[in-house]
């Protein structure tokens, strides 16, 4: 059976990532004037909340340079800039990705500053860090820790350029814990309906724009593809019409992620498109959800993780259906690779 969801039980398990915002973000504020640059660092649905969280640093910032890794590649790449100007930011929800604690202790040496994101405080990368934020063991691991690493990304952006949605922001974080209950449980009832749909579909395709990508790419790679064992491929809007979008059928089943960024006008096009020349589309609008708390200003940075509460609904009827538990892996921790 899919599991149920309530409202209180993502307020209590996200009690302790929220009682860190206001530490990240003022942690983030002391950086600030220290460093020029931030280096995102981690595997899976970590590395694409980064992602999410470079967007707005990209769309804000005028003074800081911003990149993303995977930590194999990042140690392979050794990038010269890793001096004392820099902040590079690791996260591993269990704290025991063996490449991501393999770049902490690759990084022991380097003149950065480094700060963790984790879920457990005796895992091998709190134990490797100068700094660690624990958000304790939820089962939302990745709102938790996008949300205290956002708090303090929050914090540099405000220390260093005067960023004026600072109190917005943390605001909106404490808020986001009751939408994401409440959005998990008006979502169920469709969730359901979609995937008794689509549940004998072996192939599903996302498209998504700006950081409304990391939704896809986490539903896609790290829920479809990881434990459901569907093909499965995100894609960019930016890129649809450039390949991609051949691939559209009557048969196919496309979802659409639309956010309220920037980026919103590249997945328009995509829908006008897909509502011409498919049949099958999922459209996932997060202009369709009410988020009670949360600054208007700051709605466009916390959509992608609404739509994804309701995506994260349906892939658990979608287990239930096909008669395969989420937990199921083929390969991964059951051998060496």
């Amino acid at each position: 059976m899919a599991s149920v969801v309530t409202r209180d039980q993502v307020v209590d398990t996200l009690d302790q990532a929220v009682s860190l915002l206001p530490e990240a973000f003022a942690f983030g504020e002391s950086l600030a004037s220290e460093i020029d640059r931030i280096y995102f660092v981690a595997h899976g649905s970590g590395n694409r909340a980064m992602q999410a969280i470079g967007y707005w640093i990209e769309h804000y910032s005028p003074s800081i340079e911003v990149r993303r890794y995977f930590p194999s590649e990042f140690m392979a790449m050794n990038p010269p800039r890793l001096d004392e100007r820099t902040l590079v930011m690791l996260s591993s929800k269990s704290g025991t990705t063996p490449e991501t604690n393999a770049a902490a202790e690759f990084l022991k040496d380097k003149p950065c500053k480094v700060v963790s994101f984790t879920m457990k405080e005796e895992s091998p990368l709190a134990k490797a860090s100068p700094k660690t934020f624990i958000v304790g063991d939820n089962s939302e691991s990745l709102i938790s820790l996008f949300m205290v690493m956002q708090a303090l990304v929050g914090g540099v952006m405000k220390g260093r350029d005067g960023w004026a949605l600072g109190d917005k922001l943390l605001s909106s974080l404490s808020a986001l814990p009751a939408v994401v209950g409440a959005v998990a449980e008006s979502s169920d009832a469709r969730g359901l309906a979609l995937a008794k749909e689509y549940y004998q579909d072996e192939t599903i395709y996302h498209v998504a724009s700006g950081p409304g990508f990391m939704s896809a790419y986490n539903f896609g790679v790290c829920i479809l593809m990881e434990m459901l064992w569907l093909h499965s491929y995100p894609i960019e809007a930016a890129e649809f019409f450039h390949g991609p979008f051949e691939i559209l059928d009557e048969k196919t089943p496309f979802i659409l992620i639309v956010g309220e960024d920037p980026s919103r006008p590249l997945m328009e096009r995509v829908m006008r498109f897909c509502e011409k020349h498919g049949r099958r589309i999922m459209t996932f609008d997060s202009r369709d959800f009410d988020m009670p708390g949360i600054d208007p200003e700051i709605r466009p940075m916390l959509a992608p993780h609404i739509v994804q509460t309701a995506l994260k609904r349906f892939s658990e009827h979608l287990s239930d259906l096909r008669g395969q538990p989420l937990s199921t892996r083929r390969y991964m921790w059951k051998m060496e690779y």
